[in-house]
């Protein structure tokens, strides 16, 4: 008998990864829409908030082929995270929050047409933390060139020893993981409340430009939020937060993530022309 050969060694390992893995794995069927998904804790399924349609009913196609009904626990367009709840007795995946290294193998274990599937690609981006288009933390860059159709986005993308280390998601230009570390901070909480606290303080705001710098105008205000109840105005120009001058209206609002919320920031403001300030306890975002 003929030692094996690298190559047959390496497909023999892959293949034992993919076996290892696939049990956990599930398609996700929504209206008009195919994803995978996996079981993050017993009863609870993670798939890809963007492949999840908005109505209709939910279904998860098990390994063994049956189907059962699921429902919604939560879901975060932020960071792209949906969470669902089955009744169902599957072994859940243990995610690793290691950041793999650029150039590594990865694997995409998944679903296509309610079969378990498998696509081998490359580590082609590993960096730091990252905000969304859609404003959610996510705390790692990582990108893979591997194709994936989109019934496979929400699969587990796995290191070349089975570690799991996040989900690939379909990106704009590319294949995205959501690392395992998002995943774990975002997961509980939609198990907890079904959707992620954002601080509010409850302002419309334009952004304008000053001769000393920017600062965002007072368009209108919420009069039951938080900026209300300090005493801002419509017509008042914000300077400064906490001391610091203002950026811009965009970096006023990624301020105001989940911690932010009941925490008291200084803020600076001009009111014809005068200087004024006000101490505001960040809200919650009301839900939409």
């Amino acid at each position: 008998m003929t030692d094996p050969t690298p190559l047959s060694s390496l497909s023999s390992a892959l293949a034992d990864v993919v076996a290892r893995t696939a049990p956990s794995v599930v398609s996700v069927h929504s209206h008009r829409s195919r994803a995978t998904g996996f079981v993050w804790k017993p009863g609870l399924i993670v798939t890809a908030d963007e492949a999840l349609a908005d109505e209709g009913s939910v279904e998860i196609g098990l390994p063994d082929g049956s189907r059962v009904a699921a429902a919604v626990a939560g879901r975060d367009h932020t960071t792209d995270i949906a969470l669902l709840r089955i009744d169902a007795a599957i072994a859940p995946v243990k995610l690793t929050t290691a950041i793999p290294a650029l150039g590594t193998l990865s694997i995409v274990v998944a679903t296509n047409r309610d079969t378990p599937s498998a696509a081998l690609g490359m580590v082609s981006a590993s960096g730091k933390s990252w905000r969304s288009l859609r404003g959610g933390d996510i705390d790692a860059r990582i990108e893979l060139d591997v194709g994936l159709r989109g019934s496979q986005q929400g699969g587990l993308a796995l290191d070349a020893s089975g570690e799991a280390f996040g989900m690939a998601v379909l990106g704009p230009r590319r294949v995205l993981v959501i690392p395992s570390a998002t995943i774990e901070r975002v997961a509980p909480q939609l198990e907890a409340r079904g959707r992620i606290a954002r601080g509010y303080l409850g302002l419309g705001l334009q952004p304008v430009r000053l001769d000393d710098g920017i600062g965002a105008m007072v368009m209108n205000v919420d009069k039951a939020g938080p900026s209300a109840a300090a005493g801002i105005r419509q017509g008042d120009v914000i300077v400064a937060v906490n001391d610091q001058k203002l950026s811009g209206v965009r970096a006023l609002s990624r301020t105001l993530g989940p911690s932010s919320v009941g925490t008291v920031v200084d803020i600076a403001a001009r009111r014809g022309g005068e200087p004024v300030s006000f101490k505001v306890t960040i809200g919650e975002r009301p839900e939409a």
